[in-house]
């Protein structure tokens, strides 16, 4: 990221925060917060026995559930669903789990075509280099309308203006016309209930209901997804939505609660109406098994790089693919192991614990950092001192 791209992020950011702290401190949200910290953790604690049981009732709903250990087994699983029975245009909704394990690159290299049909993403897809998102909710949040005109022009060779509202028409256009034909949509999860066998999905466009209408809907979710109930699964997407956003709710929750079907006709159940005829829920665990509590009670609203002063000074340099920020660092660890934390700017974090003082589980970040660059230094991880200057930087006259 460029300076300009920093500034820009920063006063978006700004917007965000002016937005959300006017309801953060309400009584209101107050309880709700509470109540999700409590039963996030409790999640975490009993995932085990959460997941078995969403096993069984998600399956009992109609959808295929399918476990993946890590993110290569989550992208054969994938390819194996989709190889032979579909066309090769892909719908896909935002979701930080497919960027986790790298779908779009995987899955692009089988002959695939994938078409990111958040407006957002969209906009970083059609940027030719460093299109990797800054934030969970608004992943373009560090290009300013001029940038985000030229960005589309020179990739679809026009000439549209730099207007907000003229850009959203042509994406919107765009991405509608190139998911037509499509037959596969992939998306991951906001959270999903055990209880009920229930994928709960926030979205603002609409193009969640694009996704899921198609013949076949994957769902990627990690197996830290996984709460009790759906009221559970409703309070979770609520406080997501307050500190991601400044407002209560979102203007979509889709529910999905198994394939398209219909008893319509002399009440006999009939499938394949007008949504997805098939539903495919793959459980991500990537390392999530081995990983502390506390770095998987988090609800992917991204108020933590709003308040991180590292963050606002280097950007998504301080983060692992789609996790950014001191979480992701010390995700990082256990999705892949200490070097990958330590590339992902294990030493940049100032320890200062803004980030778990405005996040709304109190995850303790710099906590987990801290623990953390002990392993990655007995692992042997650490920045060092060149003890050699390379020859081709001395020369005669050099001190050293």
């Amino acid at each position: 990221m460029n300076q300009n791209e920093l500034e820009i992020m920063r006063n978006s950011f700004k917007t965000v925060k002016s937005r959300s702290d006017q309801l953060k401190s309400s009584p209101k949200v107050k309880k709700l917060q509470k109540k999700v910290q409590e039963f996030k953790k409790e999640s975490i604690e009993n995932n085990k026995e959460l997941k078995e049981l969403a096993i069984q009732t998600f399956t009992s709903n109609g959808f295929e559930v399918l476990l993946a250990k890590n993110n290569q087994e989550a992208c054969n699983l994938i390819y194996d669903l989709i190889k032979n029975n579909y066309n090769k245009k892909i719908a896909k909704a935002k979701s930080n789990t497919l960027g986790e394990i790298n779908f779009k690159k995987f899955i692009s290299q089988k002959g695939f075509e994938v078409i990111e049909t958040d407006l957002g993403d969209r906009i970083l897809q059609l940027k030719e280099n460093d299109n990797k998102p800054v934030h969970p909710t608004g992943p373009a949040s560090h290009l300013d309308v001029k940038a985000i005109a030229n960005i589309i022009n020179k990739a679809k060779d026009t000439n549209l203006p730099p207007e907000h509202h003229k850009i959203l028409e042509y994406v919107r256009d765009e991405v509608l016309s190139e998911i037509s034909t499509s037959e596969i949509g992939i998306s991951g999860a906001n959270v999903l209930a055990a209880e009920e066998g229930s994928a709960v999905i926030v979205h603002n466009e609409g193009n969640v209901s694009l996704v899921a209408s198609k013949k076949l809907h994957i769902i990627v979710a990690g197996i830290d997804k996984i709460v009790p109930t759906i009221e559970d699964a409703i309070s979770l997407v609520k406080l997501e939505t307050v500190f991601a956003t400044g407002k209560f709710v979102t203007s979509y929750i889709n529910v999905i609660s198994g394939p398209s079907k219909t008893a319509d006709i002399e009440k006999k159940l009939l499938k394949d109406m007008y949504g997805a005829h098939r539903i495919v829920l793959i459980l991500l665990d990537n390392g999530r098994s081995d990983a502390l509590d506390e770095c998987l009670w988090c609800i992917g609203c991204g108020n933590c790089l709003i308040h991180c002063p590292v963050y606002n000074a280097v950007g998504n340099e301080f983060g692992f693919n789609n996790y950014l920020g001191g979480r992701g660092v010390a995700m990082s660890k256990f999705i892949e192991d200490e070097e990958t934390s330590y590339n992902s700017g294990l030493y940049m974090c100032t320890l200062c614990g803004l980030c778990t003082l405005n996040c709304p589980t109190s995850i303790p970040t710099n906590e987990l950092i801290e623990n953390i660059r002990k392993s990655s230094t007995e692992a042997g991880f650490y920045p060092k001192v060149h003890e050699k200057i390379s020859k081709n930087v001395v020369d005669n006259n050099s001190p050293y």
